[in-house]
């Protein structure tokens, strides 16, 4: 069972419900969104170049999935975040549009890209890769194999042995992941920018919460388990977080 921290935006905003229309899912209430389509495109060619990002739901990554270390369990970690979460405010992050993220083989994803402002949002994720790296259970051998280390840089392979994910840090670029890697990135993320302008009244990247996201089960979709707001004063009962989990994966 995996975790991950992710900056999700509220679910009452145009950016979450524009993000979960594209990729196909709500990460929140587990309800397919299976109506969208660009120009040119087929209902189930579109799913197919979503499929993804749909799995992991809408989300720019701040800390990867990971696995829970052994001697804790769902209320360590809520703790942990809760207490967290207090230290910092929210902030502006930049203003969003769509671009192509290039691949090494020669295929591109589309994604929502902050432009900007971005110290402030680099220095954030830095303190959420450090300072909660001590709920992570370390990488096997196995989740290092699937990172095709031969694509990695040297100091990409050193953040993944210390860090559990190569692009972090100074190696780290905030994106919200639209499709697969496809080879007409391009032009699928020109048509998006489009889509984007039309259905979200303000591109500014308001940055309010750490959302902690999970999976269901093994190699299944990812769901949210809770919403942290940044600088509220959110401790939990341990009692209250366990009571949590039932619901979480039933």
């Amino acid at each position: 069972m995996r975790y991950a921290l992710y900056l999700a935006p509220p679910r009452e905003s145009e950016l979450w419900r524009f993000g979960c229309d594209v990729i196909g899912r709500d990460a929140l209430t587990g309800a397919s969104h299976d109506g969208f389509a660009l120009e040119g495109y087929t209902r189930g060619a579109w799913r197919n170049m979503t499929s993804d990002p749909r799995r992991y739901g809408f989300h720019a990554t701040l800390k990867a999935p990971f696995r829970l270390r052994l001697d804790l369990d769902i209320a360590d970690l809520t703790h942990s975040l809760a207490e967290f979460v207090r230290k910092f405010a929210p902030f502006d992050a930049g203003e969003l549009s769509v671009g192509a993220v290039v691949m090494g083989d020669g295929r591109a994803f589309a994604a929502l890209r902050p432009q900007g402002g971005l110290n402030e949002l680099r220095s954030f994720e830095g303190s959420v890769v450090r300072a909660l790296d001590h709920l992570r259970e370390p990488a096997s051998a196995g989740d290092r194999e699937r990172r095709n280390l031969a694509r990695l840089t040297p100091r990409q392979a050193y953040y993944l042995d210390a860090w559990g994910y190569p692009y972090v840090l100074d190696e780290f670029r905030p994106h919200f992941t639209l499709t697969n890697a496809i080879a007409d990135a391009g032009r699928v993320a020109r048509l998006l920018q489009q889509e984007f302008r039309l259905r979200v009244a303000s591109p500014a990247l308001r940055v309010d919460a750490l959302t902690l996201f999970g999976e269901s089960e093994p190699g299944g979709e990812f769901k949210i388990v809770r919403r942290f707001p940044l600088g509220r004063s959110t401790r939990a009962r341990r009692s209250s977080a366990r009571a949590l989990a039932p619901a979480f994966f039933d």
